[in-house]
């Protein structure tokens, strides 16, 4: 298929269905000698004239007759298919991938204001621990947890995050006051990840004299666990903090940890500033800049 001269083709539609070089020329933001020189650049091209012209008045040749429809036709299916793209652009499906229990825990109670302040968007999120191929599927975005270094990927940091022991009230109130992190030895600890309490305790090998309990690896099944009253968990500010808020779990010891990883809004450079990605790229933002500290929350 040949190069279509698409500027040329624009000028002409404008010219012949105004009849007028200069309110083509107007129409197009462009000077009449302009509209001249491409008008005369197709007739060469086509081999054909387009125009009569005599004076000031224009006619359209037969030629010209035969092809003003035809390009009316394709500018016109061009605009819809643009605006279409623009459209899909800026709302429908948005395809987001994220940890479940950043999704159950953080984004989920605020979900609801999403919803409500853009109906335009369609939202859609795949909750899974393992890392999307842009690639190979049709996601638009991911929220990762990490250190922000995805090769291929742009990144864009949402919320840094702290490790904190956490227990139910009761369990608390039936084992009595922690003055120390040692402490926590005498009690049932529910995380696997030894090197997690070594934190704590700054003393390499203390997690291994902990007590016996139901010892996991999923943040929420220890959230779960901790509010059940089988012992204390460590788990990330960010998915327990409006459980302390209510008063579901409580901090048996004033003590934070800042982990060495935060959350990432990660998305291809072609989606990055999509305008619906972006859209919630920053609603994540201001969602975020809400979002109390463990110092902050008291």
């Amino acid at each position: 298929m040949p190069q279509l001269p698409l500027n040329a083709l624009r000028t002409f539609e404008a010219v012949a269905s105004r009849l007028s070089f200069s309110k083509g020329a107007e129409a197009l933001n462009v000077t009449p000698a302009a509209v001249s020189s491409q008008i005369r650049a197709l007739e060469d091209r086509l081999g054909q004239l387009l125009f009569h012209r005599q004076g000031r008045v224009i006619t359209l040749t037969s030629a010209g007759s035969t092809l003003l429809p035809g390009v009316q036709r394709g500018l016109t299916e061009l605009s819809l298919a643009v605006r279409s793209l623009e459209e899909h652009m800026a709302r429908g499906v948005l395809n987001v991938s994220m940890m479940p229990s950043f999704l159950q825990k953080w984004l989920m109670p605020r979900l609801a204001d999403f919803y409500q302040t853009h109906e335009d968007i369609d939202l859609r999120i795949n909750a899974d621990t393992e890392l999307v191929s842009f690639t190979e599927t049709d996601f638009h975005a991911a929220i990762r947890f990490g250190r922000g270094r995805w090769p291929g990927l742009k990144a864009s940091k949402l919320l840094d995050d702290w490790t904190l022991p956490v227990c139910s009230p009761a369990y608390l109130e039936e084992i009595g006051p922690i003055e120390s992190a040692t402490q926590l030895l005498e009690h049932r600890l529910l995380n696997r990840e030894d090197k997690l309490w070594e934190k704590l305790f700054k003393a390499p090998g203390e997690a291994a004299k902990r007590r016996h309990g139901p010892v996991l690896n999923d943040s929420v099944a220890i959230i779960a666990a901790a509010e059940e009253g089988h012992g204390i968990g460590l788990v990330r500010w960010s998915l327990i903090a409006g459980e302390l808020d209510s008063g579901r779990l409580v901090r048996p010891l004033p003590v934070t940890i800042k982990s060495r990883f935060a959350h990432y809004f990660v998305a291809p450079p072609y989606y990055f500033d999509m305008p619906k990605v972006a859209e919630f790229r920053r609603w994540l933002e201001e969602c975020c800049r809400a979002f109390a500290t463990p110092e902050e929350a008291g």
